[in-house]
């Protein structure tokens, strides 16, 4: 049997890395090893590891409130953002699916509007960047379409906490492929689990060394899903 890794970036970002320290290849590297090396894959070839994600903006805006002007191509995190994307297409057995990033204006940031104040005063400080990611859940519905209609995976382990993908959970499972989910811990909504066969424990601590090669680990647990 034959399987293939599906990965929301910006979910595995958020629960392995930070603003401080944010997720790099090597990280990303050591994560689909520990995956690989699953008790539940055992014995499986792996087809390929798909990471869905999109490029950085790289336009410039003005802030209002004379917040001065702000080149989101020339941010760290941009430019953090866009080496992982580079080095990760250098990755034996990944493949990079890009979405869209949309500027749609500003917001106010979360906890700076007072619930029991009738009018508040705002600064420049208090907002930030609306961005909106697109094309990415559209992305990865087509991916595990074209992969079970032309039998390259019979197994796809999900590694995502939003409930957009359940379409294309449903697809896999009715076109007679087996959905095995990673949430890292992550709460999820009950039709995701609904939807998944397996829903796969996978240690995000003690990363193996990594090496040219994908390394091996000990198997690990996995749970049944109804």
């Amino acid at each position: 049997m034959k399987y293939a890794i599906l990965i929301d970036a910006g979910f595995l970002k958020r629960k392995l890395g930070s603003q401080k320290k944010p997720l790099d290849v090597d990280g990303v590297r050591s994560f689909v090893d520990a995956l690989r090396a699953h008790e539940a894959l055992a014995g499986m070839r792996l087809h390929r590891a798909y990471w869905y994600d999109a490029a950085p903006l790289d336009s410039k805006v003005t802030k209002p409130l004379l917040g001065g002007k702000i080149n989101f191509g020339a941010t760290s995190l941009a430019r953090t953002n866009a080496l992982l994307l580079t080095e990760l297409c250098e990755v034996p057995y990944v493949s990079v699916r890009r979405g869209d990033l949309f500027f749609r204006g500003w917001k106010v940031r979360q906890g700076r509007l007072p619930e029991k104040n009738a009018t508040v005063t705002l600064t420049a400080p208090d907002l930030e960047p609306n961005i909106h990611q697109k094309g990415v859940d559209m992305r990865l519905g087509l991916d595990i379409a074209a992969l079970t209609l032309k039998g390259h995976a019979d197994v796809f382990v999900l590694v995502a906490g939003d409930s957009d993908f359940v379409p294309a959970m449903k697809f896999a499972r009715r076109e007679g492929a087996q959905l095995y989910l990673v949430t890292l811990g992550h709460s999820v909504r009950a039709e995701m689990r609904e939807h998944s066969d397996l829903l796969l424990d996978v240690p995000v601590t003690a990363a193996p060394v990594v090496s040219d090669r994908l390394v091996v680990r000990e198997p690990v647990g996995v749970r049944a899903h109804a």
